[in-house]
């Protein structure tokens, strides 16, 4: 198979590896991928929105799977310009890709269906916003609707920090991915994880799960950030996690999807709140989720183009590849003011060899005339450790990221949580 992968962070990189890896690929391209998939294939320079050119670039190549990669692209109907093209492509419609382009939509749909979620208030306006919190009790996380790339979330302790929040938005006009929709919900309790399951428009399995860790600083201080690192899979819930939140979540997902008209072809993310009444859905997302592709992908085993070609074909096969027992850790490492900034950086290293079983992931960056690599910041590297149990994974991963900091100029101030996968049976957020 010739297989294109759209997009160019951390995500795609560690798909882009995977795919590579796979017996039925033949050749990998990425759109406009990065440092990293740039040494195992082709980057094509096409923005990521751009369905119509990604389309036409396919069929002059020849390309037989395509893995839309960024929710941005989903949300821009790329997925559906390949399929008019003839395309056979991994990645839901833009119409079924509402469940994470829109809160409100997602939330709207949960309840007609059924699927456990928080509680929650759809407001248009600041005076809604006050009006609703006059009567709020406990914690409220504050949802702006759009897509907001992981900064549309606020959780507050209370009423009077969610005024503080939204009055900041509103009277600025800067409510995270635009429009005037947000979604106030109550705070769930419990611990997050994330399972992912595959669907070929009929079919929707689960095939793995992690956790992440989203603040900042250690020990879930500081922002929220698109991701400082994940593990996989996850510690302490229950053993049969998977036949639950089959029967509770995604059963309903696909039957809700198909009484709606939707075919939904991909990967869907269920963030979900492990409560003490079971699995309460946070978020969905409509692709793999980054950092925990990074996490993911060590684990896989078999043909996983043959896997994902399966489901763009309609006809899911899951003993094309699977997820071995092994455990992965992933740390990320960013530029020191993310997320308040994203500090380019160049002349990185290019060379990432970090011994048995660690990988690093390039995050979005490029790979410069003298043969090193410039990043644009932020979340420039995801750096993973794999091992038998998760406390040799974790040893790995932060061995990995040690060697890797003494190859890297002191000037670059990379940062990174210590304890990623330290203490798995507490709350992480």
């Amino acid at each position: 198979m010739r297989i294109l992968v759209v997009g160019g962070g951390a995500r795609e990189d560690a798909l882009s590896w995977r795919l590579a890896a796979s017996p039925s690929c033949d050749a990998i391209f990425a759109a406009p991928g990065n440092a990293g998939t740039a040494t195992r294939g082709i980057n094509w320079s096409i923005p990521i929105t751009d369905g119509i050119a990604l389309a036409r670039r396919c069929t002059e190549e020849r390309i037989d799977l395509v893995v839309v990669g960024p929710e941005v692209a989903i949300a821009a109907g790329v997925c559906d310009r390949l399929r008019e093209a003839g395309i056979s492509t991994f990645g839901p419609n833009r119409s079924s890709g509402r469940l994470e382009s829109s809160k409100v939509y997602a939330k709207r749909f949960m309840e007609r269906h059924g699927i456990p979620t928080a509680r929650a208030v759809v407001v248009h306006s600041l005076d809604g916003a006050m009006k609703a919190l006059d009567e709020w009790q406990g914690g409220c996380v504050i949802k702006a609707d759009g897509l907001a790339a992981g900064k549309g979330v606020v959780v507050t302790s209370g009423p009077d920090e969610a005024r503080s929040v939204l009055q900041q938005w509103y009277g600025t006009n800067k409510i995270p991915g635009g429009g005037t929709d947000v979604l106030l919900e109550e705070k769930l309790e419990g611990r997050e994880v994330s399972v992912f399951a595959l669907s070929d428009g009929r079919a929707m399995i689960p095939i793995a799960a992690a956790c992440d860790y989203k603040r900042a600083g250690d020990g879930d201080t500081g922002p929220n950030t698109g991701g400082m690192g994940a593990y996989s899979p996850p510690a302490g819930f229950p053993a049969e996690m998977n036949d639950i939140v089959r029967e509770r979540i995604i059963a309903p997902v696909l039957r809700g999807l198909l009484a709606e008209g939707e075919q939904y072809v991909g990967v869907l993310y269920c963030g979900l709140m492990w409560t003490s009444d079971g699995p309460q859905v946070i978020e969905f997302n409509v692709r793999f989720g980054d950092p925990e592709t990074q996490v993911l992908m060590p684990r896989v085993t078999g043909d996983f183009a043959e896997l994902l070609k399966s489901a763009a074909d309609g006809a899911i096969d899951l003993s094309a590849a699977g997820f071995a027992a092994r455990a992965c850790v992933g740390v990320v490492l960013a530029s020191a003011e993310y997320p308040r900034s994203s500090t380019p950086l160049e002349g990185l290293p290019a060379n990432l060899e970090l011994g048995l079983d660690a990988q690093a992931f390039w995050g979005g960056s490029k790979l410069a005339e003298n043969g090193t690599v410039n990043s644009g910041g932020g979340r420039v590297l995801t750096v993973t450790g794999l091992g038998d149990d998760l406390h040799l994974a974790r040893t790995r991963a932060y061995d990995a990221v040690r060697d890797l900091a003494a190859r890297i100029d002191k000037p670059t101030r990379l940062s990174f949580r210590t304890d990623i996968a330290a203490a798995p049976n507490v709350t992480i957020s």
